[in-house]
C-alpha cells in the first residue's frame, strides 16, 4: 500500500537532503587590535553582553541601581513601569550576571553585580555617543527612526518623515 501526498511519495524528502540555492558567508570575528583582546574567544559573549544592555528599561534599571540597593517596588515607582515589566528585566539582568539580589524579609533587594565595571562600561558608552553625535540615533537599522510609526510608543516624539 502506497501513501501518497499530492504527487510525491511520502518519504522522498527523507532520502535526499535539502539543497539551498544561496551561499552562506561566514562572518569573521577576528580583531587584530591588541587592546581589544582575542575576539575569536570573546565575540559571542560580548555580543550577548551588549544585547543585554540594548533595552532602555534595562539601562534605566542599571543606572538607578548605581545609587544603591533597591526593591522592585522602588524601581517600579522610579521608572513608572509595570511591576511585571521591571521584574522581567531584573530577571534577565540577573541571568546575565549584571544584577544580584539578596533577601530582606519578604522582599528582595537588587544591586549591580559588578558596579565598577558597569559604571566604566556605561561611561565609555556615553563618551562614544558624544563622539558619534546623532549617527547612532539616526541609524536606519537600530536608531530611533528604524521603527515603523505603528510600533512607535505613544508620546515618544514625532514620527520621522518617510524617505
Amino acid at each position: 500500500m502506497k501513501i501518497t501526498v499530492g504527487r510525491r511519495l511520502a518519504g522522498i524528502a527523507a532520502r535526499t537532503p535539502p539543497t539551498y540555492h544561496r551561499h552562506i558567508t561566514m562572518i569573521s570575528t577576528r580583531c587584530d587590535d591588541p587592546r581589544v583582546g582575542p575576539v575569536e574567544q570573546t565575540g559571542i559573549p560580548a555580543a550577548a553582553l551588549f544585547h543585554s544592555l540594548s533595552d532602555p528599561t534595562r539601562l534605566a534599571i542599571l543606572c538607578h541601581l548605581a545609587l544603591g540597593e533597591h526593591k522592585v517596588v522602588d524601581l517600579v515607582t522610579h521608572l513608572g513601569a509595570a511591576q511585571s515589566t521591571v521584574s522581567k528585566h531584573l530577571s534577565y539582568l540577573r541571568q546575565c550576571g549584571l544584577v544580584q539580589s539578596r533577601a530582606a524579609g519578604r522582599a528582595s533587594l537588587y544591586s549591580r553585580a559588578v558596579p565598577e565595571d558597569l559604571t566604566g562600561l556605561l561611561a565609555a558608552a556615553q563618551r562614544l555617543l558624544a563622539v558619534t553625535g546623532d549617527a547612532v540615533e539616526l541609524c536606519p537599522t537600530y536608531g530611533t527612526g528604524s521603527h515603523s510609526d505603528s510600533a512607535r510608543p505613544a508620546g515618544s516624539g514625532p514620527a520621522r518623515d518617510a524617505r
